[in-house]
């Protein structure tokens, strides 16, 4: 089954980062967005299949919003 998860992705001096806000703790890096798109979506992988049914209902219910707002 498949499962539309936010995600964000930031980037610093070392590359890129990128985290789940639906899901705590649930987080990676790259040294290109490439690389860190791959290492992200493993890393959603391995933490959704620790999770029971109910839990992963539970928090892939919850909407995520992002949106830019100029000053």
């Amino acid at each position: 089954m498949s499962h539309l998860i936010s995600v964000v992705i930031e980037k610093d001096e070392r590359g890129y980062y990128a985290y789940c806000p639906q899901l705590e703790g649930c987080q990676s890096q790259g040294d290109s967005i490439e690389e860190v798109k791959a290492n992200i979506k493993e890393a959603i992988e391995l933490y959704l299949s620790t999770l029971s049914e109910a839990e992963k209902q539970d928090l892939l219910s919850q909407e995520v919003l992002t949106m830019s707002v100029e000053v």
